[in-house]
């Protein structure tokens, strides 16, 4: 009961700023977050040094590597998460925008205009940069937010965001915009799911196991995210060097992001060509390789792929292989396996990959080009929220716009409806 108060309490106070928020000037917002940039730089040995005591605590209890990548910060992550705000600020402001407008015939102008969301709760696991996107994102959209990251990368998250909010408030922000829960109790996560009335949406960022608990049991609306089971296929007609470095990134540069590749499909008549000179890049970066039957003909050291295997995202360095007849074979593959995240097809059939774009039903769909791409920042947002992986109200990387909902504004001179 505690616990659940206290996060009430945080949350009403949220909710009281929101109101304040949503007609903020947008150079007060913009100035905020310039600030809160140059805050992020001067306090980067203090944030660092929390960081370090949370990555020890998490690789003494036995984390793996790629889980213990996402947690971590290093003074080139912190000139990332400074500039992500930066250019979050420079963007045009979402809020105000008219985007419909009409004059009926009985005299009404209705005019519809872009508004925040209200309050956002975020529920995420490590990365604690998450902390400064989510915050960024919301205040340059005109939402108050509640953060709840995971316990592994408390110390962290709260020194960013003690620093951010103390900024933040300075500059203008109405005071209580920023919260951050700063517990490790997993009930903190149920309590969030039920506060109807004080949180408007809940976007969780993390495994599929925590996506999947809050979808089933939050009464709060939430827009899904993150869960990234990628494929690359490689077609009869690609440009083999090309796909070997494509291969490579999506999954050698960072494996545990959900923008990882997790299957590589290839088509039947390159793979014996193709497959051993991947093989043999990939093992080098330390690779483990699942196939097919097919596959194993002809890289016959590698382990058989399962059932389990088409449908786990991994984020380790893990990689299952399916040698396919065609790409209507691929499609069917990545159609019945994918969460909807990111897929490649690396070809040089113009009408193939426009035939794969548009049969492929994912966020974000790629032609010779590496699925790590699917980000915030590479899209041109300044950071992100999120990847939605659904359908409904948005899909894919989550910037600004995304966090915006619409308000019809009506002038009449008297009229009634007869």
């Amino acid at each position: 009961m505690m616990i659940e108060q206290e996060i009430r309490t945080q949350a009403e106070a949220a909710k009281a700023a929101s109101y304040q928020l949503a007609s903020l000037r947008s150079d007060v917002r913009n100035r905020a977050l310039h600030a809160m940039a140059d805050a992020l730089m001067q306090h980067t040995e203090s944030i660092l040094h929390e960081n370090a005591a949370d990555v020890a605590e998490a690789k003494a209890a036995g984390t793996r590597a790629s889980y213990l990548d996402r947690l971590r910060l290093d003074a080139k992550r912190m000139e990332a998460m400074s500039e992500a705000l930066r250019l979050t600020a420079a963007l045009p402001d979402p809020l105000g925008r008219e985007d419909y407008s009409v004059r009926r015939p009985n005299g009404l102008e209705i005019r519809r205009l872009r508004v925040p969301l209200g309050v956002i709760g975020m529920i995420y696991e490590a990365r604690p940069n998450v902390t400064a996107d989510a915050i960024g994102l919301c205040l340059k959209s005109g939402n108050a937010v509640l953060l709840r990251g995971g316990s592994d990368a408390l110390r962290s998250n709260r020194v960013i965001a003690d620093i951010l909010s103390c900024v933040a408030y300075d500059s203008g922000i109405p005071t209580g915009a920023i919260q951050l829960l700063a517990m490790k109790e997993r009930a903190a996560v149920d309590v969030m799911t039920h506060l109807t009335g004080l949180l408007d949406v809940i976007i969780p960022r993390g495994g599929a196991g925590l996506i999947r608990h809050i979808v089933e049991n939050s009464c709060v609306p939430v827009i899904e995210t993150g869960a990234g089971v990628c494929h690359i296929y490689v077609d009869r007609v690609a440009d083999l060097p090309m796909a070997l470095r494509i291969v490579q990134n999506a999954k050698v540069s960072r494996p545990s992001v959900c923008n990882a590749a997790e299957t590589l499909l290839v088509h039947e008549e390159i793979a014996a060509e193709f497959l051993p000179q991947m093989a043999a890049i990939l093992s080098a970066d330390g690779v483990e390789l699942h196939g097919c039957s097919k596959t194993r003909v002809i890289l016959p050291d590698i382990a058989a792929a399962t059932e389990e295997d088409w449908a786990t995202e991994y984020g380790d360095l893990i990689l299952s292989i399916r040698v396919v007849e065609d790409m209507d074979a691929a499609i069917f593959h990545i159609n019945r396996y994918n969460t909807g995240h990111s897929e490649t097809i690396v070809t040089n059939d113009i009408r193939v990959a426009h035939d794969f774009q548009q049969r492929v039903d994912a966020s974000t769909v790629y032609v010779n080009a590496s699925t790590r791409f699917t980000d915030g920042f590479e899209f041109g947002f300044g950071a992100e929220i999120g990847i939605s992986t659904q359908k409904l109200h948005v899909r894919g990387p989550m910037g600004l716009d995304a966090l915006t909902s619409t308000k019809y504004l009506v002038y009449g001179e008297g009229q009634i409806r007869e």
